[in-house]
């Protein structure tokens, strides 16, 4: 049996800073209002996107484009430049509330339910397990209100 040696090459870190908490539903069940659910630490995007698109560039590949609801975050820059590549950021009034759809450069797209930062652990966990779930075609205001039930 031959040992696993740490590497010693000064590769860039492709891990996330913060673990995103985040659910997709499986690649096969991509159905619905939305394709799963995050969770994001707080409402400042620009902190938040980093760790978020690096997960789903795996599925995605390389991201192009970011869109959500300009009244639900701290207002963030045009553009940030995430690995490399610059990712434009798009706030729009018309996108759906509790939404944020990332667009990858082969045209696949990934629509997620954002759970807000501030809500109760148990309450989001619901939200994010539901929203994921093959099949589930809630839409945003079912899969949110259906958190404010789990305490009742």
């Amino acid at each position: 049996m031959t040992r696993n040696q740490p590497s010693t090459t000064d590769a860039p870190r492709t891990t996330p800073d913060q673990t995103p908490r985040l659910r997709l539903k499986p690649k096969a069940c991509m159905s619905g209002y939305v394709d799963g659910a995050w969770w994001p630490h707080s409402d400042d995007l620009t902190t938040q996107l980093p760790d978020l698109l690096a997960v789903l560039s795996v599925r995605l590949g390389p991201i192009g484009r970011v869109v959500y609801n300009a009244n639900e975050w701290d207002t963030p820059p045009r553009k940030v430049t995430i690995g490399g590549r610059t990712v434009r950021l798009g706030g729009f009034q018309y996108q759906p509330v509790h939404t944020l759809e990332v667009l990858g450069l082969s045209g696949n797209r990934i629509a997620l339910l954002v759970v807000p930062p501030n809500t109760d652990p148990e309450e989001a966990h619901t939200a994010l397990m539901a929203a994921a779930g093959p099949g589930n075609d809630s839409t945003v205001a079912d899969l949110l209100a259906s958190t404010a039930r789990v305490g009742t």
